[in-house]
């Protein structure tokens, strides 16, 4: 073998390593998404704000809905609000399950699916970072903080807790980040990777649901619009582009288990899951019902 033909295997043999499934460690996953989600959160909030850009590219977005005719974010927000329970319920919907159906889905991944976590976890991390970028390149102001507009600012109105885009919480969050919507972008994402994933059919249809009904409670408490829902999902096909074409196939198509801390390797060396219980040894011989045992072929006489 040449110089070049040993120096290409080598690139090769790199690339394969890089792309080939890994079995998580523990530790560097929380210290990963921890690490992750705290420069995302600078980043994002670091972002000028931009006000009057933002509230002018709200405007156009609400014209452009109109010239649709789907401008029904008003009338969804003012239903909602007339009925209490329902809209504190979302309020709260809306502060919380973003994170929390978020990190279940991560932790479920990677006790029950540690061959496929880092692929899925990577669409997560690269539909995040590419919202960065609409965040920078586009500030987009709420319905419920356009000037122009009677949009109920339902958090404010009702007094929940939790929002970091209204109240006293207002000041550490950007409030003009509304394009894309991540709430629209991660919910999906927890929602493809539990129908992709899970056998109980409740599951699969769950994880449907998920991201439809916080469709609703985005636009019901006037924190986005539909068409920042279309911004989140685009966040989200960029991601699932990027990690199909790093791994050569959708990551539900990746081997469940890998070989790896926790994982066994079988006799091959390839990538194994739980080791199966063998079935137990069939008998030497069947007992008849009214008779003894028949010989085995080919055993020894016994005198």
């Amino acid at each position: 073998m040449t110089t070049s033909e040993g120096s290409s295997a080598s690139r090769r043999a790199t690339w394969d390593r890089l792309r080939a499934p890994r079995h998580p460690r523990i530790w560097f996953e929380i210290l990963l998404i921890a690490v992750s989600y705290g420069v995302y959160s600078l980043i994002r909030n670091a972002v000028p704000e931009q006000k009057a850009q933002a509230l002018r590219n709200a405007d156009w977005i609400w014209r452009a809905e109109h010239s649709l005719g789907l401008a029904f974010e008003k009338t969804v927000n003012h239903a909602a609000d007339s009925v209490d329970w329902l809209i504190v319920s979302m309020n709260y919907y809306y502060a919380t399950l973003h994170f929390l159906v978020t990190i279940g889905v991560l932790v479920w991944l990677y006790r029950w699916h540690p061959g496929r976590y880092a692929a899925i976890r990577m669409i997560l991390f690269s539909t995040t970072a590419i919202a960065l970028l609409g965040y920078y390149l586009y500030p987009l102001a709420p319905p419920r903080l356009m000037e122009s507009e009677n949009f109920i600012d339902t958090v404010l109105v009702h007094q929940t807790w939790g929002s970091m885009a209204s109240g006293d919480l207002k000041n550490m969050s950007n409030q003009y980040a509304a394009m894309p919507s991540m709430h629209i972008g991660w919910s999906l994402w927890c929602g493809l990777a539990i129908f992709a994933l899970a056998k109980a059919p409740w599951a699969r249809i769950l994880g449907l649901l998920y991201p439809a009904l916080t469709l609703v409670v985005i636009v019901a408490t006037a924190n986005h619009f539909w068409l920042d829902a279309v911004g989140g999902i685009l966040c989200l096909a960029f991601g699932v582009g990027l990690v199909c074409a790093w791994y050569g196939k959708p990551p539900h198509r990746l081997p469940r288990y890998v070989r790896g801390r926790g994982a066994r390797a079988g006799a091959g060396g390839g990538a194994v899951g739980p080791v199966p219980v063998p079935e137990p040894a069939a008998p030497v011989a069947a007992l008849e019902a009214d008779g003894p045992a028949a010989p085995v072929a080919g055993a020894a006489r016994v005198p």
